[in-house]
């Protein structure tokens, strides 16, 4: 089966035809990109869900680096009830690739997704333990990929927990599917020479580094905006802030009618900040895959400092 969309999301009518009644419905309740911890209480155990674990860990090397683990472990220790694992290290980024997290290919996608037991008309909540930015990549891939009945469970495990809702041990088996076919869609990634040519002026555009504020401080891509993605989420719950408050945050972006390009360290955060945007009503961000990773390993590459 192919999944195929165009860029707002709408499916094409053959999909459309395709669906199950019921996984339509639920599509349907997906008002947005996020849903709530209620909507989801409501929702578990129906037919054509499928709840995914996105977690990443991140984890001190012996010579004190920072690096990231797959979050399987966490996940069994608890997850919530009926959620599949996914693991961004690999099979949701490409392993062979010279930057961590780079995107997978089309091929490689659909085989992970029919791993998950996800097929087109499958409805999908993606959650991670952290603040949002894994569910939030992942959430990206899924619509670059041509599915929109995706979304992020907004506050992920922490907001569920806090709220005193059950949680399961253990590995959950997917349910089995058949093959599965994607087809990329344009409009949802960045490369290094599209960020070269907003730089130049060739090319209209708005950076904006979803690093941390001291990350931004010591480098980032020259004429950027900062928003932070952990700025994005209320520290209590890491539910995404109000709307209002969010506006503040991405003021200046919002203010320039060019398109914008999101990055970040490796293309995590920024997937965080493409998801609040699209909160924001924004449809025409792009996320640069390779992001700092990439654009540091040139020393002619421009940078600035604050």
């Amino acid at each position: 089966m192919t999944i195929t969309t165009d860029r707002s999301g709408q499916a094409s009518p053959e999909t459309l035809s395709a669906r199950d009644p019921r996984s339509a419905a639920l599509g349907a309740a997906l008002a947005g990109p996020l849903v709530s911890t209620q909507w989801l209480c409501d929702h578990l155990g129906s037919d054509g869900l499928v709840v995914v674990d996105a977690t990443v860990v991140a984890a001190t090397g012996p010579d004190g680096r920072v690096g990231y683990v797959s979050g399987a472990e966490q996940y069994r220790a608890g997850h919530l009830p009926g959620a599949v694992f996914a693991d961004l290290l690999d099979p949701f980024s490409d392993p062979a690739a010279r930057f961590p997290f780079t995107r997978p290919g089309a091929e490689g996608f659909a085989n992970a997704v029919a791993a998950l037991g996800v097929d087109s008309e499958t409805t999908i909540v993606i959650y991670d333990a952290a603040v949002g930015q894994w569910a939030s990549r992942l959430w990206w891939l899924f619509r670059s990929f041509g599915h929109h009945r995706v979304a992020v469970l907004d506050g992920g495990v922490t907001k569920w927990s806090g709220e005193d809702r059950p949680l399961e041990s253990g590995d959950v088996v997917p349910r089995p599917v058949g093959d599965v076919t994607v087809t990329e869609l344009p409009g949802f990634w960045s490369d290094r020479d599209d960020v070269a040519a907003v730089l130049s002026g060739d090319r209209a555009g708005t950076l904006v580094c979803g690093t941390p504020p001291r990350d931004f401080a010591a480098r980032h891509l020259p004429g950027s905006v900062s928003a932070p993605a952990v700025r994005l989420m209320d520290r209590a719950t890491n539910a995404f802030l109000p709307r209002a408050e969010l506006r503040e945050i991405f003021a200046d972006v919002l203010a320039s009618p060019d398109p914008i390009v999101a990055y970040c360290g490796g293309g995590i955060a920024a997937a965080a900040d493409a998801l609040a945007l699209a909160l924001l009503g924004r449809d025409d961000v792009t996320v640069y895959d390779g992001s700092l990773n990439e654009w540091t390993s040139d020393p002619e590459a421009p940078l600035a400092r604050l």
